[in-house]
């Protein structure tokens, strides 16, 4: 079977841009972030989303404009994959003037209500009950969109993900509880934290349709992804899906940090064969969308934007001091 059968030539060509966008902004992340004897022109923390760009593009594939997203600290693929403006989030994370926020939220909080990217929330499952917030109000409202949550596996742990989970179900409200779980709270592994068992049991046990994916194929993450946000649009049907991927670099930072002891090398290997780039890049090349040269061309054509991007952002101003009054409510 054509995994890509079910796909128009343009949806594929946005997916897989979508996944080389992702990876080459971050990795100039890396390349410009605090290097050593360099002025650090990104003072912000940053989470990067390397290794788990497909659940990302996969879950928002078939959003619209007007569904929204509310997200976490490990925000810049949510951002982009929803629509976010390049240029103003690489603004945002230098602190200048013509960022998503002017400045002020840096790189854990990414939002565009433009594109629907409400809310990038710091705090351990915050972003989970102001989705079912938004899934309500759509549902008094009766305009049939979508509301998600993205957080990772050990929000799972947190009362207010329990609470949320019971409440979307017994309202019957048009959300889904999107989890990566990329095995670690900080620097504590799943097994250390939860007994033996499929995440999506605890979906179950709040009456949530649940789904488990492989978080690095991003079209059969699409393609899930189609049925379950069609429920949630048409018939109120709140849903948990656990996508299972992993981080290649620290929780916060650009390092590689296999030293610390908290995982292996081998794991870590074994999750970077999965990586979601090659495994898009290489479905494509074998049903014949597109070669090796003009995934290359694609590629170099993003990277030259996006250096323009950091260009810009190390000249543009900083916000005046006039400016932090803005947006004060007393």
């Amino acid at each position: 079977m054509n995994i890509l059968e079910h796909y128009k030539h343009d949806e594929i060509i946005s997916i897989v841009r979508n996944l080389i966008l992702i990876r080459v902004v971050e990795e100039e992340v890396v390349n410009k972030y605090g290097k050593p004897g360099e002025e650090q022109h990104m003072r912000c923390p940053v989470h990067l989303s390397i290794g788990q760009e497909a659940a990302a593009v996969g879950a928002c594939t078939h959003l619209t404009r007007n569904d929204r997203i509310f997200t976490t600290h490990r925000c810049h693929a949510h951002y982009l994959a929803k629509g976010g403006d390049v240029r103003r989030m690489v603004l945002e994370l230098h602190g200048k003037v013509g960022g998503c926020l002017d400045g002020r939220g840096g790189s854990m909080h990414l939002m565009d209500d433009s594109v629907g990217v409400v809310a990038s929330v710091p705090i351990v499952s915050s972003s989970i009950p102001l989705a079912v917030g938004s899934a309500l109000a759509d549902k008094l409202d009766g305009n049939q969109n979508v509301s998600y949550a993205f957080f990772g596996d050990a929000s799972m742990e947190e009362g207010v993900f329990h609470e949320s989970a019971n409440f979307a179900s017994v309202q019957q409200l048009p959300v889904i509880f999107v989890c990566e779980n990329n095995l670690y709270s900080v620097y504590t592994h799943l097994s250390e934290r939860q007994p033996n068992r499929n995440l999506g049991k605890i979906g179950e046990a709040h009456g949530l349709k649940t789904v488990h994916l492989n978080g690095n194929n991003v079209f059969e993450i699409a393609a899930a992804f189609k049925n379950i946000v069609e429920n949630a649009r048409a018939h109120n049907e709140p849903s948990l899906v656990v996508m299972d991927t992993y981080r290649w670099r620290e929780h916060c930072g650009v390092n590689f940090d296999d030293h610390l002891g908290y995982r292996n090398s081998k794991e870590a290997e074994r999750w970077m064969q999965q990586d979601p780039v090659k495994i898009a890049s290489q479905i494509v090349i074998d049903v014949g969308v597109l070669d090796q040269g003009e995934l290359d061309a694609i590629a170099m054509r993003i990277r030259a934007e996006v250096a323009t991007y950091f260009e810009e952002a190390i000249k543009a101003p900083l916000p005046s001091p006039e400016m932090a009054k803005l947006y004060m409510y007393a």
